[in-house]
This record gives structure tokens, sequence and C-alpha cells, in this order.
């Protein structure tokens, strides 16, 4: 079983206008369309199992109905795959009733993204949902790291180690192998450490604009350096995602594969590890 981690997806009426307004935020470009139907698509011809969703929230006032939309989509799982976290703001209004409903409604998770939400990851506001979604059983995926559209440090490894030390999270996952672009930080405080990382946008190609600074590129971990990573937090507590449309679901999986890990490796990143994780 192939389990995609870290994906995203819009409505439709709204999926054309986000990708074109984030690809000029980020300097990057996009591989599908955006949507959960074309996403489905991709993993039919992939052979991916499961793709999660992770919706971010960027207005606290539309917290309750992007989690509406996420349990929208989950009605539909067994035909697209597709299967949608919830999404948190640290400024959501009564945190624990929405935390609550998002348990009743089935979504097993929340996304957090410090640096679209312009919130250190160490504030109060994060470590309250954070400790309450624990409570709840719910898994808790975090932005890691630096973010390619968005300046500043909002997301590092030492913080995401304060809430490890303080809170003691089960479910918690450091998205981009703990901290994009923060990798050698990853090492000294986040490996071997109870958290999760999933390895979207990490070691793929990263495909940016015509137009873009290039002054601000930046490159990925190379295959030696990703094997490091998995070899020093433990094959165990790594999950396959790709950061779809932000990069081929294709080519991830494919890169993955062709990797100087065991089989046995491999298996637990590309799914087994997060089926137990998720409970299937």
């Amino acid at each position: 079983m192939i389990i995609d981690f870290h994906t995203h997806a819009f409505p439709e009426k709204i999926a054309a206008k986000t990708l074109e307004l984030l690809s000029q935020k980020a300097q990057t470009c996009t591989f599908c369309q955006g949507t959960v139907e074309d996403l489905s698509q991709q993993m039919q011809k992939n052979g991916v199992n499961l793709s999660v969703v992770l919706p971010v929230v960027t207005n606290p006032q539309k917290t309750d109905k992007i989690n509406d939309v996420a349990a929208y989509i989950n009605q539909t799982t067994a035909k697209t795959g597709v299967f949608s976290f919830g999404g948190m703001h640290p400024d959501t209004e009564d945190y624990k009733a929405e935390l609550n409903r998002i348990a009743a409604l089935g979504l097993k998770g929340i996304k957090l993204h410090p640096a679209y939400q312009q919130v250190a990851l160490n504030d109060i506001r994060y470590k309250r949902i954070i400790d309450y979604a624990d409570r709840l059983g719910l898994i808790v995926s975090v932005h890691g790291g630096l973010d390619i559209g968005i300046p500043g440090e909002w997301s590092t490894p030492e913080q995401a180690r304060e809430i490890i030390d303080e809170i003691h999270p089960k479910k918690l996952v450091m998205a981009h192998m703990g901290a994009w672009q923060q990798w050698e930080e990853s090492k000294e405080y986040l490996c071997g450490q109870d958290v999760y990382f999933d390895t979207a946008y990490c070691y793929c190609n990263i495909d940016y604009r015509a137009d873009a600074d290039e002054n601000t590129k930046v490159k990925n971990l190379n295959q030696a350096e990703f094997i490091e990573l998995v070899r020093l937090h433990g094959a165990e507590k790594i999950l396959f995602g790709s950061d779809s449309p932000w990069s081929k679901q294709q080519e991830n999986l494919q890169l993955l594969q062709n990797m100087d890990l065991t089989e046995g490796e491999k298996a637990k990143i590309l799914g087994e590890n997060a089926k137990k994780l998720l409970g299937l």
C-alpha cells in the first residue's frame, strides 16, 4: 500500500486562481490542476492508494468552512482515494470546540502552517492547540523549516523541539524531513526524537518559473543527504509525501524507489508507517 501523506487540493472554483497566486509567491511551477479529481487521476496513474490532503487555514474566520469541505472530500474517499485532514489557525475562536468537531467529523488530524499563519511555532496558541489535539488522538502535521514563498523563520527545529519537550505529542509530524532547508538543525534538535518526518519537497527537483529570481534559488537534499537523515532518524518514523501539486507525485515515487535504501525501509516509508499512524 502506497500512501502520500502530504498533498494539497482546492475547490474547483478557486483552484486555478489559487495555484497561480501561490506559484508567483514561491516562484515555482505546479504540475497538476490542484483539485481532488485531478489528484485522484494522478494517483491512479502512479499506483498510489491513498493521498492525505493538508488544508492550510489563513483566515481564522473560515476554519469551520475549511473543515466542512474536508469532511465533504472524505465522503468520496472510497472512490477517489483522497482523504483530507482538518485545518486550524492559532486565532481560531474556541479552538477546543473546533478540535472536538474535527474529531467528531472523523478527520483524523490537522494541519498547521506557521509561515502562512505568521505565528511562531512555539507560540502559546499553537501549544494549546497541539496539546488538546493530542488529547483527542488527532495527528498534527506542521510545516517544518523555511517556506519557499514566505520570508522568516516561523517553524524551526529548535521551536519544534520545545513543543516535543513540553507537550510530548504522540502523533506529531514535522513536514519536509523536519525542517525544509534547515536540515542540519533538524539533525541536531529532532533526529531520534518522538516525532514523524514526511519527505515532501525534500529530494525532488525544484522547478522554478522562468521569471524566478536567480538569487533566491536553492537546492533540495541529494540522495546521500536524504538517506543520512533517514538513517539518523529511523525509517520507521518517515512518511512519504509528494507535496502535490508543487512537485510531481510520480517523480517523488521513482526517486525514492531508486534510492539505496533497503526494501524494508522503502516499504515503511511508502506506506506501512502511514497506515499504522492513520489506524487503517
